[in-house]
C-alpha cells in the first residue's frame, strides 16, 4: 500500500490522461494526493493509537481521492472498457480499509485479509497493464519483425483464475484448491509468455526487464502450487510476486515512462540502466531462488536482497532525478 500504490497512482494518472484525452489531477490537487500518501507513510512510525487513526484517515482518503481522480476522466470519455482497471483500484481501496479494520480490532482477520487481498490486486493490475503494453513494446522495440500472439481464451481464463485464487487463498482454508488454481495460472501464463517471446528482446533492457518481471510473477504461481506437494517455505511465492514481480516490473515501467514523458527516446535509455535492472533481478534471485537451495541461510538471503534493492534504486534515483526536475526537452507539457 506504500511503494506499489505510489507507482500505480503515478502510472494511472499519466496513462488515463493519454487514454481519455482528459486532464487528470495536476498542480495543487496532485500535491494534496502526494501529501496524503506521504503523511500516511510517515505516521506509520508513530505507534500510538492517535497516530494510527490519523494514518488510516490519510491513507484511505488518498485512495478514495485517487479512485475519484482516475474515474472522472474515464466517465467523461465514456471509456467503459477501463472498468476492469477501476474495479481493481476500488478493491485495493477496500483491501486497505480491511487492513485498518483489522488493526483497530473491528474485523478479526482484517489485517491478513487486507494485506493479502492488496497483494493479489496489485498483481492483477500489473498483469492487466502488462497485457496492454508489453506485446506492443516488444513488437515496436525489436528488430526482427516479430508479431506477438495474444489469445482471447488466455486473457479470459487468466482473469477468472486469478479472481478465484484470490478468494480461495485469502478467505478460505482450501489449500488443495488454491494450489490447483495456481498451477493452472502458471500454465496459462506460460502460454501467454511463449506467444510474446522474441530472442531480440534480450538486447533491449527496457524490454527484457518487463519480460523477466512477468516471469517472476508466473514463477510465483508455480511456487504457490508447489506448497501442496513439497516442504517449500510458504512465503517464497510472496517474494516472487513482490520483489521479482512488483519490484522489477515497476522499475522497468518507470524507466520507460520517464524517458517518454520527458521527451527522450525510449529506444536509447541510459546505458547504466541495464546494470540497474540486472542488479535488481539478481536480488530477486537471491530472495526467491537461493532459499530453495539453502533454506537455513534464509535470513542472510533476505538481508542481501534488501541491500541489493536499495543499491539498485539509489542508482536509478541518481540517474533519473535530473530528468524529472527539468522541463521536457521537447518543450511539450509533461
Amino acid at each position: 500500500f506504500g511503494y506499489a500504490m505510489a507507482v500505480i497512482a503515478g502510472f494511472l494518472l499519466t496513462a488515463i490522461r493519454n487514454w481519455t484525452g482528459h486532464q487528470t489531477v495536476s498542480g495543487p490537487a496532485l500535491f494534496v494526493l502526494f501529501a496524503l500518501w506521504l503523511s500516511a507513510r510517515g505516521l506509520s512510525f508513530g505507534g500510538e493509537d492517535r497516530a494510527s487513526a490519523v494514518m488510516a484517515a490519510c491513507d484511505l482518503l488518498f485512495m478514495v481521492l485517487l479512485f475519484v481522480a482516475a474515474t472522472l476522466p474515464v466517465l467523461k470519455a465514456r471509456q467503459f472498457a477501463q472498468a476492469g482497471i477501476l474495479s481493481k483500484l476500488f478493491l485495493m481501496m477496500v483491501s486497505n480499509a480491511l487492513f485498518y479494520l483489522g488493526v483497530f480490532g473491528v474485523v478479526d482477520n482484517g489485517i491478513q485479509w487486507g494485506l493479502y487481498s492488496g497483494l493479489y490486486m496489485i498483481i492483477a493490475l500489473l498483469l492487466v497493464m502488462a497485457r496492454r503494453v508489453v506485446p506492443f513494446f516488444i513488437e515496436k522495440g525489436t528488430n526482427d519483425g516479430v508479431v506477438v500472439r495474444n489469445r482471447r481464451w488466455v486473457d479470459n481464463t487468466s482473469l477468472v483464475l486469478l479472481l478465484l485464487l484470490w478468494v480461495v487463498d485469502v478467505f478460505t482454508d482450501y489449500r488443495a484448491a488454491a494450489a490447483l488454481i495456481a498451477a493452472a495460472l502458471f500454465v496459462v501464463h506460460v502460454v501467454r509468455m511463449a506467444g510474446w517471446y522474441s530472442s531480440s528482446l534480450w538486447s533491449k533492457p527496457l524490454l527484457w526487464v518487463l519480460y523477466v518481471a512477468y516471469a517472476f510473477i508466473v514463477f510465483g504461481f508455480l511456487l504457490k502450487a508447489a506448497e501442496l506437494w513439497s516442504d517449500l517455505m510458504p512465503t517464497l511465492y510472496i517474494h516472487a510476486f513482490a520483489y521479482g514481480g512488483i519490484g522489477v516490473m515497476t522499475i522497468g515501467m518507470m524507466a520507460r515512462v520517464i524517458l517518454g514523458h520527458t521527451g527522450r527516446n525510449v529506444l536509447s535509455p541510459p546505458p547504466v540502466l541495464a546494470y540497474v535492472f540486472a542488479l535488481l533481478v539478481s536480488g530477486a534471485v537471491v530472495r526467491v531462488v537461493l532459499p530453495l537451495l539453502d533454506p537455513e541461510l534464509y535470513p542472510a538471503w533476505i538481508a542481501t536482497s534488501q541491500l541489493i534493492w536499495v543499491t539498485a534504486f539509489l542508482i536509478f534515483i541518481v540517474v533519473y532525478t535530473p530528468m524529472l526536475l527539468k522541463a521536457r526537452i521537447d518543450g511539450r507539457d509533461g
